[in-house]
Formats: structure tokens, sequence, C-alpha cells
């Protein structure tokens, strides 16, 4: 019987084709109407080192980049020495017999060469060699090949003279399957409707769209991994709405050039991983005294320093919670999903423009390269704010910084009649001008955090995001990537008697105290993140009073839904 959800790993060396050839085997996937969850990790060298991609291709949803492997396909020996064990018992090998030596079968698994280096050298084309893998794996696993040559079409679409040669490698990729391979395993994907309206996007596609949509009409950024896609989508998009996109010398003078912008009344952003996000830390602050809206994307990275650049961790949240000298309202999102980024960094711009702060809206390495298949949003759902405009009653006496019970003063903008204004890193009155005297900046420090309070309120108009059993004693916690992940162990725990309830947060600060209090109340609560200290576990101790239990994984690679599970029964047994 075909299966209806697969776990397909590739893996060789960087620069052999393995991302490129998995990109396509999404794509074309996700054009037959499959649902699709991708993950990838590659070198930080500019050329070699290891690579590999997983695909989880499924009939219906799928949030999680899955645990075992079904299928890995190793382009060469080194893949097949760091994959072979984690193939599931009765799982395939797809691999290059010039390049791989497999092991005496011990497992159960299926083997089938496939000499795409040989092939390759035969039709004189080696840059085929990738195209040639996947003809075959569309024989093999039930993938049209056709949606591979559509794919194949749009990506060479001016190359001419490559087109054709890909498409004959693989249609040759195709046939030696066909005519030499025995097909004698369980993994074959089942025909499915198409369904209309499907975007396959990853998370740093929807960011930037999501950004566009919320009127974002600048950007300012300085390259930097696993952000610059983000710089590149806008430098391609942006011109196209009339929108600007600069590359900085640096992070510093790209966050300065944002708060510059929106002081101009232009919705602006910014994004980094965390060594730039440091390199910001006193801009953020000039923005905070200043009460002008900046949006920050920190796609985070395993560090510190240079650390690990092109792997996962979640290990910013401590420095966007309290990084910068002095105090001043900041406001923390992270998104959970692909779909997730679209619509919360529209929160972020809603939130920035609306209480005049400066949002951090971390993201991931996982998050930022990962492909989902999403239905396209419904927009009437999503509304975009604006900043609040002075009346002409205000504009007769205007106080910029006026002391108001939200905290929220209306924000002239430059050459606006009778809207001018000191702007500036000094504490000021409600002019702008400066004013260091103790009780004024006490009022002024009053008057900016009343922002958060305001915040919070609103925020606690929404229900808590709960998935699984809502009357359960254990209680799973996480934020950012590791949602997928979290909500299959849950709904696994549940279908097996252990009642589980997850809460994911998206806003980290601030949180909706209100609610969390009752809802933690009695409940075990794990944390999961992808750190070592548990920066979330802290956050939540200190601000609410309550006992966690962390659960933590910090070695690069995200949490599968077993992982999760595990501890889940772990603690339900404990």
């Amino acid at each position: 019987m075909p299966q209806s959800d697969l776990v397909i790993r590739l893996g060789g060396e960087g620069g052999e084709g393995v991302i490129s050839a998995s990109d396509m085997f999404t794509a074309g996937a996700a054009r037959a109407g499959y649902d699709i969850f991708t993950f990838r990790t590659y070198p930080a060298e500019i050329k070699g080192g290891h690579a590999w991609y997983q695909i989880r291709i499924g009939k219906g949803k799928v949030g999680s980049l899955g645990d075992a492997p079904d299928i890995l396909v190793c382009f060469n020996q080194e893949a097949y020495e760091i994959h072979k064990d984690q193939l599931r018992d009765g799982g395939v090998l797809v691999y290059d017999p010039d390049q791989v030596k497999p092991e005496a079968n011990g497992h159960n698994h299926k083997h089938y060469p496939v000499p795409m280096t040989a092939i390759a050298k035969q039709q004189d084309f080696m840059r085929g060699k990738n195209l040639i893998l996947l003809g075959a794996l569309c024989q093999l696993f039930g993938l049209e090949p056709a949606e591979l040559e559509g794919v194949v079409r749009s990506r060479l679409a001016r190359r001419a003279e490559l087109l054709q040669k890909n498409l004959e490698s693989l249609q040759i990729g195709y046939d030696f399957a066909k005519q030499n391979l025995v097909k004698d395993d369980p993994y074959y994907l089942p025909h499915i409707q198409k369904r209309e309206g499907t975007l396959v996007m990853s998370g740093n596609e929807a960011i930037v769209a999501g950004a566009l949509y919320a009127g974002c009409r600048f950007f300012a950024g300085y390259p930097i991994t696993p952000a610059s896609d983000i710089m590149e989508a806008m430098a391609r998009e942006l011109p196209k709405l009339g929108g600007v996109m600069l590359q900085a010398e640096d992070e510093m003078a790209a966050a300065s050039m944002v708060v510059g912008a929106s002081y101009g009344g232009v919705k602006a952003m910014t994004a980094t991983s965390g060594p730039g996000y440091t390199l910001m830390a006193e801009v953020t602050g000039l923005a905070g005294m200043s009460e002008i809206p900046l949006v920050i994307v920190d796609a985070q990275r395993s560090g510190p320093s240079t650390g690990m650049p092109t792997k996962l961790e979640q290990s910013d949240l401590n420095h966007a919670l309290f990084g910068g000298h002095g105090d001043f309202p900041r406001v923390v999102i992270a998104p959970g999903s692909v779909e997730d980024c679209f619509r919360q960094i529209v929160r972020a711009f809603n939130i920035a423009w609306k209480y005049q702060v400066p949002v951090i809206f971390l993201s991931d390495q996982s998050l930022s390269h990962r492909t989902e298949s999403l239905q396209a949003p419904d927009l009437s759902t999503i509304p975009v704010y604006e900043r609040e405009a002075p009346t002409a009653e205000d504009l007769a006496h205007y106080a910029r910084y006026k002391i108001t019970p939200s905290g929220i003063s209306p924000m002239a903008i430059p050459g606006e009649k009778n809207g001018m204004f000191v702007s500036a890193g000094l504490e000021h009155d409600e002019y702008g001008h400066p004013d260091l005297d103790a009780d004024n900046h006490v009022a002024m420090t009053l008057k900016r955090f009343r922002k958060l309070d305001t915040l919070r309120a609103e925020l606690e108009q929404e229900p808590l995001p709960l998935h699984g059993d809502p009357n359960a004693s254990l209680v799973v916690v996480g934020w950012g990537a590791s949602e997928g992940a979290i909500l299959e162990a849950v709904d696994r725990a549940n279908a097996k008697g252990i009642p589980t309830v997850s809460l994911h947060l998206r806003v980290l600060n601030p949180l909706p105290e209100n609610q969390l209090r009752p809802f933690f109340a009695g409940k075990k609560i794990l944390v999961v993140e992808h750190n070592y200290s548990g920066q979330l576990a802290r956050h939540l101790r200190a601000t609410l009073g309550i006992v966690t239990v962390n659960v933590n994984k910090f070695g690069g690679l995200p949490f599968t839904a077993g992982e999760i599970l595990a501890r889940i029964e772990e603690e339900a047994r404990g």
C-alpha cells in the first residue's frame, strides 16, 4: 500500500548539487499537490563540507521534519557514514555505487544503486548528475517526472543551452530506474488531487511578503547568514513598489538608516543574525528613547561569536529581552512556522508603528530556510495599522512626547505644518527639549513603559494558542521553529493516553501575565527550546514565579516530535 507520509534525506558534499536537487524535488512534490516540510543544513565554507537536506512529503498537513528518514540518498561515502545509523529499519538506501560502498545489510534496508556519476560522464554533462538522481527518485517513489520538468523549465527558462541537457538527464535517470531497479519497498506516494491556492515558501520569503504587505518601503541591511535572503529579496521587490533597499557599511549603520526612515514617516526594517544584532544594541536604545518605530529581524544561529553560522539555535532571546544599556520598552515576537512568519511580521510592523517602539522579530536558521506548503492567507483577517497622527488640535501646540494614559503620543512627520519637534537620544520633556531633571526622567520613563501595559492588555484579549487536551495537567511550552514538532508530539501523547496540552508563545515580551498565571497554576510545565541555558524558561520563571522543566537541544539540529514525545512520557511517569 502506498505511503501517505515519506521522509527523504539527501546528503553529500557542498557544491555537489545536494541542496539544489533537494529544492527541485521539493518544488516538484509541492506542484503535484503534496504538503511538504523541509530542513537543510550546509557547511559554513564557501565550497566543500558536508551538506544534507530532509524533505517530509505528506498527503495531509505535515508540520515537522519527521523522526527517522524512510529514504536515505547518499552522494558520497561521507554522507553514508554520517547518516546510515539514522535510516529506519526497513528503510531505503539510494546511492551512487562509484562513490558509496554500503556495509552488509543488517537492518533490512533496501538498496538501490544509481550510478549517476558514471552516467553523467557518459553523457559528457557532469552538471546533470543530480538531475539523473532526481529522475530515478521520481520513478522509484511515484512522483510524476512532468512535475520535475516544470521545475527545471522554470529555473532554466533563460538558459536554453542548459535546459535541454538537464531535461535529458532527468529522463535518463527515470529510464535507468525503470529498466534496472526492481522496486521492493512500501514507499510510494499515492496520487492526490491538486489544491488551488497552495503556496510554497521559505520563512525568509514569508517575512519579505509580510513586510511588504504591512507597508514596508525601506530596507537597510548588511549580508549575514541566514538573513541575507531577506535583503536580496528586498533588493528585488522593493523598487517594484516604489521602495528602496540599501546595503549599509555595517549593521549599526543599517539600523540607524531604518530609524531615520521611520522618523521620516516610511515603514522600514532591517534583518540580521546574532552578531549583527549585537551591533544594533545602541541604535535600539535610541529608538526606544526617541519613540521611533524600529523593526529588526534576528535570524538566530548557533553562537556565540561567529559560532556555527549555518546551524540552528534559539539563543538570542536574552539579548532581545535585555540587551542594551538603560531601561526602555521593547517588544519581542517569534513566529512558529512559515505561514506564521507572514502573520507575525505584519504584527511586528503594526506594534512598532502603533506603539512607537523597537520590535525584535526572532526567527532562526531552521525557519529562515525551511520550505513549507501553505494555503494563501485570507488577507481580510490580517489588518494593517498605521501610526497615531496628531490632530489639528494637537498641532496647535504640538507636544511630540505628550504624557498620555496609554503611553502613546501622536507622531508627526517632518515637514508637516506645525508638526516640528526635537527628537534626540537625550532625556527630554513633552516637546522633545533636553530635560535631565529627576522628576522629568521618572515621568517620561513611566510614560514609555506604559506602552507595554497597554499592549499587554490588548494581547490578553486574544485566546491563548493551545493545542491538545485543554484540561491536561502536563503542558509543553515552546517558541519559534519547534512548534510543528511540539504539536505532533502532543497529538501522539494524547493518542497514547497521556493528557497533554501545548502553548506556543508568539509575543515573548510583554507576556500576557494575567492569562498565563491562572493557566499554569497546578500544572507541570515543560519548556522546549533550542539553547543550552533555557532562556525562555528563565524568563517565565522570573516573570511569573513558576517552576519549569527545561527541555533543551543545542547541537545545531532541530527537535523531532519523537524526542519531545520521549520527554513527555518521562515526565508523565515521574
